[in-house]
């Protein structure tokens, strides 16, 4: 049984979210959601790379964020609630210089007003690049969207 409340959800639909947004501009696609987890990919360019050619730690956190946060929101109730970062760390275990690279998020935990989302990311070869933990805090839907 999968852990995402996905009415209305679909791969398109998220990439449509993210038009406009860092995560658009960084090239990142949402490519597979699993019964829990969610996958997405970032090119390995000229937006995501650092004067040494290799994927800036930055970016990696960049993807790390975007496909946890994504994962945590379409667990919950978005007609009641929506899940904000609440903090993030990562590990740089390789470097990645070509290709794409994957992040997958899995949760640790899913409780009423927080989550903890692990986010793996490796490359084309399926190698660690970067692990990050990702606590995600549940409140409210705001009765103003953001801005």
């Amino acid at each position: 049984m999968s852990i995402f409340k996905l009415e209305g959800v679909t791969l398109e639909a998220m990439m449509e979210r993210n038009r406009n947004t860092c995560s658009e501009w960084m090239g990142i696609e949402f490519i597979e959601i699993g019964e829990d987890f969610l996958l997405a990919r970032m090119p390995v360019d000229h937006r995501t790379i650092q004067p040494l050619g290799v994927v800036n730690g930055g970016a990696f956190c960049v993807l790390a964020e975007t496909v946890g946060s994504l994962a945590a929101n379409i667990c919950i109730d978005r007609e009641q609630f929506v899940a904000v970062g609440l903090d993030i760390n990562a590990n740089h275990i390789r470097s990645a210089h070509k290709g794409w690279v994957y992040g997958k998020a899995t949760p640790y935990h899913l409780g009423k007003t927080t989550q903890v989302w692990e986010i793996k990311i490796t490359d084309d070869e399926g190698k660690l690049c970067c692990i990050s933990r990702l606590t995600m805090s549940v409140i409210p839907k705001p009765s103003t969207p953001f801005k």
